[in-house]
């Protein structure tokens, strides 16, 4: 990215800041029964923030009117009432001639990982092509005759979720033709605390893109930018950045109707504690996939849940507790213990503010490792998610949860100045 752009982006953010307007606050979500409500955050705002779409429909219209459009989205991207990017830009007289959804379908409904077949829209006539299936990039195919791509997809926060590898597989593609790609941002769920060890990029993937932390405080529209200087891509990259929305902000302190991103991701908690149970997924132990709160727990047959919790209650972590639970995986998707009894460890925010689920996973893993070294069988899949082989070569070891995690904060305070010049919001 050129000087001169990056310096244009930050004008448009000072002047999105201004013109924002206060909108309709929808109820708020009501928790699952069994989940508890992540805390409110101190300071509620004076007006819900507007997502990118809003901001553009309302003050920068311009830069999509008389365009032929694509849009990168799925029905969890909304705006600040609720209702998709694809009807709004349908109802705003725009020519929107092609869509592209990421993992999961355009409905939200696909399990992770489950290739999705693109299709024709029977009401509309419109291509959904999918991104998830046997591509992960758009073809000039696709894109022949766009004038412009939109991007609107609600990342979690973490560096596992491939949204952002789609985002730059469609900026790649696109750059490649000419064709402009405009990222319509929304706030990061999880708020702007920078958490967990860095990605080696020799082992960048689908669930690994960039070399960011676990949990790296950024939103897409950030990422983008830092994917564009990071990688080289050759672009015209332009952000439409949220109105009124702060980094120590948490969804639940929005006032944005809540949409679940992913099928096992339901609610904030489930968010939350992700950047760090996400890890288990290189484990033989179940996240809770099929039950009633994936993940909020973790467990297998075989889990001596009274000797790991001992052990993960004597760190005294902060902003979270742990309780002993059984669940019942069903059609899980991911084939751990389908409809058998499993013993877990479930976990409770209690501070959102205060809680680091990198820090805690890292514990959690050692415990169980501890516990069962036999059993929890930390393999090669495992490295793919946690950036390299580094964290597994340490539990392995039976090295301190403590020692593992303060070698972390050199790279994450590097990591912090590199990203400034990225950064849309205070």
């Amino acid at each position: 990215m050129r000087h001169g752009e990056l310096v244009v982006l930050k004008w448009v953010t000072v002047v999105v800041l201004l013109l924002g307007c206060p909108g309709a606050s929808p109820p708020p979500v009501t928790p699952r029964p069994g989940t508890a409500a992540v805390p409110q955050t101190a300071e509620q705002p004076r007006a819900a923030p507007r997502p990118g779409i809003d901001v553009l429909l309302s003050d920068s219209i311009a830069l999509v009117r008389g365009k032929r459009i694509g849009l990168v989205t799925n029905m969890a991207a909304v705006d600040a009432h609720g209702t998709s990017d694809v009807d709004r830009l349908r109802t705003a007289d725009l020519h929107l001639v092609a869509l592209f959804a990421p993992e999961h379908g355009l409905a939200v409904t696909a399990a992770p990982g489950e290739r999705v077949n693109s299709r024709v829209d029977s009401a509309t006539n419109i291509p959904i092509y999918s991104l998830y299936g046997q591509r992960v990039a758009p073809t000039p195919e696709m894109l022949r005759g766009l004038d412009l791509v939109l991007v609107d997809l609600p990342d979690v926060g973490a560096r596992y979720f491939t949204y952002l590898a789609t985002t730059v597989e469609v900026m790649q593609a696109a750059g490649a033709l000419g064709i402009p790609v405009l990222v319509l941002d929304r706030p990061n769920p999880i708020g702007g605390a920078i958490q967990g060890n860095i990605l080696d990029s020799a082992f960048h993937s689908m669930v690994g893109r960039l070399a960011v932390p676990m949990r790296h405080g950024l939103t897409l529209g950030e990422e983008a930018l830092l994917a564009q200087a990071d990688l080289a891509i050759k672009v015209n990259l332009r952000v439409v950045p949220v109105s009124g929305w702060r980094r120590d902000q948490l969804f639940d302190a929005t006032g944005l109707p809540f949409r679940a991103p992913s099928p096992n991701l339901q609610d904030l908690e489930a968010l939350l504690h992700y950047p760090g149970l996400c890890l288990f997924e290189g484990t033989v132990l179940s996240v809770g996939r099929g039950s009633t709160a994936p993940f909020h727990q973790v467990g297998a047959p075989w889990l001596d849940t009274t000797a790991v919790l001992a052990k993960v209650r004597a760190a005294n972590l902060a902003g979270v507790a742990f309780s002993g639970v059984t669940f019942t995986p069903h059609q899980s998707g991911d084939g751990k213990f389908n409809d058998v009894r499993v013993a877990g460890i479930r976990l409770l925010v209690t501070d959102a503010r205060r809680y680091n689920p990198t820090e805690t996973a890292v514990w959690l893993l050692a415990a169980v490792q501890s516990v069962h070294p036999d059993r929890i069988a930390i393999g090669g899949s495992f490295d793919r998610l946690a950036g390299g082989p580094a964290l597994r070569l340490a539990l392995l070891a039976g090295q301190s949860p403590v020692d593992i995690v303060g070698r972390w904060a050199p790279a994450i305070e590097r990591f912090r100045d590199r990203v400034k010049p990225f950064l849309l919001y205070r």
